[in-house]
């Protein structure tokens, strides 16, 4: 071959117009020329300016026009969910491809394509620009001559701001998914899909299999369906780390970089201006790469082996749950956009530290707020901050009343391990998930070094709350159980109710065993539990058979209520009754049993509802019977 290089442009408008200028400069140096033009809409005169009148067509004309025009290379940049389609159609046609970044909305879409790259025997050029960025070969140098010293992870931070009408301008703007069709256009995964693809490229882990695991941090601060604020935490086989954490809910733009972190000092690239360390370097045109590459046997700098890891990073974020919305209370909303304060010093800590968002003592990051008819009533803390002798595990707190009294108490001075509501057990297969001291037959509470945590692994969003999958660890971080809990907020007459379920399923036969099992009488604490304030005015606690501490206590009863002036709240078990666990007189605190008095034997699940009816003011048994029968 020789000559101009004829090409066609499926794209014209949005980053469409890059593409435009980068043709206008190649043309002028006579390296190329714009035969046609593929968009859903004609393309005015002045936007071809400088690049002659090249034909136009649909894109269900695309691989006519190729045909037509002789177009050696398809230059793609439509939306995310049609690359697939329009890659394979340009390859069938005989035409090379620049195929914009991300490749496609899927990974089985992505295979669709290489497929076509393969069986065409012709060549694809993905549109990641950093990648063809002389930086990267250049810190990667610096990694493997070990001045950096041994690599401990590399942090990604990117902060930049968009109006509402970013997410607005196309119908598939800031969505996940759009008639049926993955879309993938959020804030990791399009955007800030540079940011994934260069810190994989930095790390040496591009290809296939390269990704170990992935944990995802989706939320979004505007009124769409995908991500505009996220982190996530990437585990390469070989051992490496990479956190990225990036919004578009800045103040400004400033520009995104990733920080190697090395035992022996630090590496900074700011990939989009290819500046490592106050160095600028050099980065390769991919169109004329890609030009040069069918020219002359020039080797092609970003082929799609280049990008499946990143196709596998998108890929979980794709499989992962809706991103959470952050609450209007920690934003900043402006007539045109929306700002989350601090989140640029945020991403930065992020990078530095190597940690996600919900591991930096953001509210909004780890706490899901729980509303009724869009009253706050409370808030559930799914990756706590507390000491390993607590038994870290997700809690509400604090928890309200419909007029905003508080009827939960947190960390409490006489039991800091009661944390609000939590799912707490005091023995798990030996574990002690429930905090405090461990009680030993024949010597009482022990330190024992022997508590475990309940780690947070996923959310699904329900429409009155969520559906969340965690994994119980013991003290040397093996898994002893895993769980499926859903917490749901609805509302109850005047009151609301608070509906949790959990499944507990065991890696093997075990027991749960309270302190009572083990000897200390009344101690058969275990389960759902619901500490309350200890300054309520005139506590009672009554069943619809029994009235006080002492004869509700161990009963066994559908219904419990626990009453002050303020508040009431009315707990109702569904499904098999466990005896209530009662304190009044000590401290105030409610919850069923699981293993009141003996040993309970866990083959392979274990499955318990709580209702709780949340109340302002004080109910009486009439009331209170009421309630509870309404509850389920």
């Amino acid at each position: 071959m020789g000559g101009v290089t004829k090409i066609v442009l499926a794209g014209a408008y949005g980053h469409g117009r890059s593409h435009l200028e980068n043709l206008r400069g190649l043309a002028a140096r006579g390296l190329v020329e714009l035969a046609g033009v593929c968009d859903v809409r004609p393309v005015e005169a002045d936007r071809l300016h400088g690049l002659g009148t090249p034909e136009q067509a649909r894109p269900d004309g695309l691989a006519e026009l190729i045909e037509r025009t002789g177009a050696e290379i398809t230059i793609l940049c439509t939306p995310i969910n049609t690359h697939a389609d329009l890659a394979v159609t340009a390859l069938r046609a005989g035409s090379h491809l620049l195929l914009e970044k991300p490749p496609a909305a899927s990974l089985a879409d992505f295979e669709r394509i290489a497929a076509a790259v393969g069986e065409s025997g012709l060549a694809c050029q993905v549109g990641f620009q950093s990648l063809g960025s002389a930086a990267i070969p250049a810190l990667r140098k610096r990694i493997a001559s070990g001045e950096l010293g041994e690599i401990r992870g590399i942090g990604v931070a990117g902060a930049w701001e968009r109006p509402a009408e970013y997410f607005t301008r196309s119908t598939w703007s800031g969505r996940r998914r759009l008639n049926g069709q993955d879309m993938a256009d959020g804030a990791l995964t399009n955007p800030f899909a540079h940011a994934i693809a260069t810190a994989l490229a930095v790390a040496g882990a591009e290809e296939h299999g390269a990704i170990d695991s992935v944990e995802l941090e989706l939320f979004h601060a505007n009124p769409i369906e995908s991500d505009d604020t996220s982190a996530a935490r990437i585990r390469l086989v070989n051992g490496q780390v990479i956190t990225v954490a990036v919004t578009l809910c800045s103040t400004g733009r400033t520009e995104p970089y990733l920080i190697v972190h090395g035992s022996a000092g630090t590496a900074r690239l700011t990939y989009t201006t290819d500046d490592l360390d106050g160095t600028l370097h050099p980065r390769a045109n991919l169109l004329e790469n890609l030009v040069a590459h069918i020219r002359t046997g020039e080797e092609l700098l970003v082929p799609p082996a280049r990008t499946r890891a990143f196709m596998e990073f998108l890929e979980a974020v794709r499989l992962a749950p809706d991103p959470l919305p952050i609450a209007d209370e920690h934003q900043r909303v402006h007539a045109d956009r929306r700002e989350l304060p601090g989140i640029k010093e945020l991403t930065d800590l992020s990078a530095a530290r190597l940690a996600l968002f919900s591991e930096l003592d953001v509210a909004w990051a780890a706490t899901r707020e729980l509303r009724v008819a869009g009253t706050p009533v409370a808030s559930y803390v799914w990756r706590p901050d507390l000491p390993v002798t607590d038994a870290p595990r997700p809690y509400l707190h604090p928890v309200r009343t419909l007029t905003g009294t508080e009827v939960t108490e947190f960390r409490p001075a006489d039991h800091a391990h009661h944390l609000g509501v939590s799912l707490a057990v005091a023995d798990v297969g030996a574990v002690n998930f429930w905090g405090g001291r461990t009680f030993v037959r024949d010597q009482g509470p022990t330190w024992l070094g022997d508590h475990g945590r309940q780690r947070h692994d996923v959310f699904t969003e329900l429409e009155d709350g969520f559906r969340e999958a965690l994994t119980w660890l013991g003290p040397d971080g093996t898994a002893v159980a895993r769980e499926e809990r859903t917490v749901l907020a609805r509302p109850a007459g005047e009151a609301w109710a608070l509906d949790f379920a959990f499944t507990l399923v065991v890696r093997e036969p075990l027991e749960i065993r309270s302190s009572a099992c083990k000897g200390r009488p009344g101690a058969g604490y275990g389960g759902f539990f619901w500490r309350a304030p200890r300054d309520a005015a005139n506590l009672a606690v009554f069943t619809g058979e029994a009235e006080g501490e002492q004869d509700v206590h161990g009963s066994r009863s559908p219904w419990l209520a626990l009453v002050s002036d303020a508040w009431s709240l009315v707990f109702v078990q569904t499904g098999p009754v466990d005896p209530w666990f009662v304190r009044v007189s000590e401290y105030p605190g409610v919850g069923p049993a699981l293993a009141w008095d003996r040993p309970l034997a866990v083959a392979d699940t274990l499955t318990r509802r709580v209702v709780t009816v949340v109340a302002d003011g004080r109910l009486d048994r009439a009331a209170a019977a009421k309630l509870a029968g309404a509850a389920p």
